[in-house]
């Protein structure tokens, strides 16, 4: 008896390197979550850079997560390709470690660079961008990824085709 196709087991629809790579340099937010004091998971829309192997991200330090982090440094960040000039349906989930850094020497590299990334049309905004977050609360997270959830939808939607027909779903 054949097995009956199903969107019970969605692990084999990886991302691939290229297209993890993609989605990385077309978005530039990312969902960091973290746990509260009391075991609650949370997470906010946050911006990063992505350079040598991490994840950089700018924060306060009036902000509750950086204690967090400073409490436990396990968090994770989740990235989508929804409002990208990617195809919807590509996603990416990364569980690792976060440091939170003050150094000022972090801070003058960072800064510019999440301002380009964000700014890239004007000078102007980004020296703006940088002299606005350019204070003694500021501080960078640098995640270090330990584990990766990627999802290309697109992989699902042509196996769904394969299964069932095009006929049926409507696409030809």
């Amino acid at each position: 008896m054949t097995k009956q196709f199903t969107y019970d087991d969605v692990s084999h629809y990886t991302l691939d390197d290229a297209d993890e790579r993609a989605l990385i340099e077309a978005q530039n937010e990312c969902t960091f979550m973290w746990s509260t004091q009391d075991g609650w998971p949370v997470g906010v829309i946050m911006s990063y850079v992505f350079q040598d192997g991490y994840f950089w991200l700018s924060v306060s330090s009036l902000r509750v997560r950086v204690q967090a982090v400073e409490r436990d440094p396990r968090v994770a960040i989740s990235i989508t390709s929804k409002g990208s000039s990617l195809p919807t349906g590509l996603s990416l989930t990364y569980k690792g470690t976060c440091e939170v850094l003050k150094d000022q020497a972090t801070i003058d590299w960072f800064l510019p660079a999440l301002a380009r990334r964000l700014r890239p049309s004007s000078e102007e905004a980004q020296r703006l961008f940088v002299d606005l977050n350019n204070t003694e609360n500021r501080r960078v997270l640098k995640f270090t990824p330990t584990k990766k959830i990627g999802f290309d939808g697109r992989k699902m939607g042509q196996a769904t085709i394969d299964a069932v027909g095009a006929n049926v779903l409507g696409t030809r």
